[in-house]
């Protein structure tokens, strides 16, 4: 690749005007080309070799070395000089770089050709090209030490083989690219440049006489972020190509016309509550469709619009972390945060976009079971059926799940041998349940000592004291009105037959088992099918004959007595 004669550099030496990088600081000033190399502008040769440095290439005059090779620095290279809203390396290299006005060539068209330049003689790094003569394809020049110097004319005469074009121009005219030009077009108007490719004629055009490049359409990088096009220089008198044809790549420039979006959002999570600060909640990631290689415009930064101070995010990673300590679910158990995405680095004039976390607090064992008071009393008939409920108690807890299930137990001998407690898995109530027959004339009053704890214990709330709980229960034994008690299960008595009607036959006996011990009155259970041979007295119980008795014809009969309380 030559560079056209009309090209010069006027004014200093470009290493006293082009200064270093803030960051990488060079005793001489530049710039790095592809390679991480620094492109270091010398007055002379000799200053080069006083240094012990190898000319790789000279323009306009002026040789050009290559300096403290750093690989891997590619983006940053990039980055650095085709910004074109100002970075330092391209605006001061513009400012050394004078155009002779019958070149037809911008300043850009010769930034690039510098770095260009550059980057083919970095790959050659046994031959060194120093293009000085355009007429010839090979020359040799004689060094200082008697070494022959091998000039190396490329093929093409390219000036470039990629341009840049900012997307979203709306101006009212069409957008300038850049600039086709050939060695062999010496101005007469004897070239034709073609375009072809990708977008020729219809999103680029090309005047065919001076080679300049415009884009016609607004143009998207999101949706197409280059094109490859074809260019060829024919001779109008011939029509015929002066050299092959060349391949070279116009790149769609990013700006920021995209903010920073949540494909996925919003979203629900949870964290476990009384979590130390700086536990990790959940992780968030934007997406920004700008292009990552190219200045800040899909670097995104995030903070949090809403959710402080219980939940900070990482601008960088965008993992949500909890900010307050303690937080507890029985106070709070939702929220709901709002996490934003911001481009350029956060910086002012930048998009963002922003989503919602809905967070909630996940239960731990923090507390205990508690009575709501020290003391209950419930009453109990003496006729309740033995392994029959005869009352409920209850801890409250105000946990959930099984950080809540208690275990109930009866701790003194004597109400654990009348009485058992068992848990209701639904409503976690002690179901207290009878043992033995209850008796009132005999024990009137039992205290049972109760206590409620949790079955599933968590060693990180151990300092918060113990998780039980303990309350009395009285039971209250009631008297029940029992029917009279007969002295004995059944009576057999004797009577002889043919005896006259009234004969004493025997006597039952009956009492009120209550305290009251009220008198008991008796009589004959009666069935209308039946006669009638036997009645008894109401006050002392003494049964007596109604009707001669007979043997043959009955020898035995059953009678029911009942007794009563007066």
């Amino acid at each position: 690749m030559n560079i056209s004669d009309d090209m010069r550099l006027s004014g200093p030496p470009v290493r006293r005007l082009i200064k270093s990088s803030p960051s990488n600081d060079h005793p001489r000033g530049g710039i790095r080309n592809r390679r991480g190399c620094w492109l270091v502008a010398v007055e002379d040769e000799e200053v080069a070799e006083e240094e012990g440095l190898e000319t790789i290439f000279i323009l306009g005059n002026i040789p050009f070395v290559e300096y403290h090779c750093v690989f891997g620095i590619l983006q940053n290279f990039h980055w650095s000089f085709w910004n074109p809203f100002g970075i330092l390396g391209i605006s001061l290299l513009f400012a050394v770089m004078k155009v002779n006005p019958s070149s037809c060539l911008c300043p850009v068209l010769l930034c690039l050709c510098f770095l260009e330049r550059g980057y083919e003689a970095s790959h050659h790094g046994q031959a060194r090209v120093i293009s000085r003569s355009h007429n010839a394809t090979n020359s040799h020049n004689q060094t200082k030490d008697g070494e022959t110097e091998v000039h190396h004319r490329p093929k093409r005469g390219w000036i470039w083989n990629q341009f840049f074009v900012l997307e979203e121009h709306f101006g009212p005219d069409a957008q300038y690219v850049g600039k086709l030009h050939s060695n062999s077009d010496k101005g007469d108007g004897s070239v034709r440049y073609i375009l072809s490719g990708e977008g020729a004629g219809s999103i680029f055009i090309i005047n065919e006489v001076t080679g300049d490049i415009h884009a016609t359409k607004s143009l998207d990088r999101e949706k197409k972020s280059h094109y490859v096009l074809h260019a060829q220089a024919i001779d109008i008198n011939t029509n015929k190509p002066l050299e092959p044809e060349s391949e070279f790549i116009i790149k769609v420039q990013d700006i920021n016309d995209n903010a920073p979006k949540f494909p996925d959002g919003p979203f629900v999570t949870s964290v476990p509550e009384m979590s130390e600060v700086g536990t990790s909640v959940f992780q968030v990631t934007a997406t920004d469709a700008d292009d990552p290689t190219y200045g800040n415009s899909a670097r995104v930064v995030y903070s949090v619009l809403h959710g402080q101070p219980y939940f900070s995010v990482d601008p960088k990673s965008g993992i949500i972390r909890t900010a307050l300590a303690d937080m507890d679910r029985e106070a709070r158990e939702h929220y709901s945060v709002v996490i934003q995405a911001k481009d350029m680095a956060g910086q002012v004039g930048g998009l963002s976009g922003s989503t919602t976390v809905n967070i909630t607090l996940t239960d731990v064992n923090d507390n205990p079971p508690k009575f709501p008071q020290k003391n209950y009393q419930v009453f109990v008939p003496e006729s309740a059926q033995v392994g029959k409920p005869v009352g409920k108690i209850k801890a409250n807890d105000e946990d959930i799940g099984i950080n809540a299930e208690i275990k109930y137990s009866i701790l003194n001998p004597e109400g654990a041998g009348m009485f058992s407690i068992s848990t209701d898995k639904d409503t976690r109530e002690g179901v207290i349940t009878l043992r033995k027959p209850l008796n009132y004339e005999k024990k009137k009053q039992y205290s049972l000592h109760i206590s409620a704890e949790n079955t599933h214990l968590d060693p990180r709330f151990t300092y918060l004291g113990s998780f039980k709980d303990d309350a009395t229960l009285k039971i209250t034994v009631g008297d029940v009105d029992e029917p009279p008690v007969f002295s004995m299960d059944y009576y057999i008595m004797e009577v002889y037959e043919n005896t006259k009607v009234g004969t004493e036959v025997g006597a039952v006996t009956a009492r009120d088992p209550d305290s009251k011990n009220s008198p008991v009155r008796y009589f004959i259970e009666r069935r209308e099918d039946k006669e009638v041979y036997f009645d008894i007295e109401s006050i002392s119980g003494v049964i007596r004959t109604t009707q001669l008795l007979d043997r043959e014809d009955t020898p035995w009969h059953n009678i029911t007595v009942m007794a009563t309380e007066e």
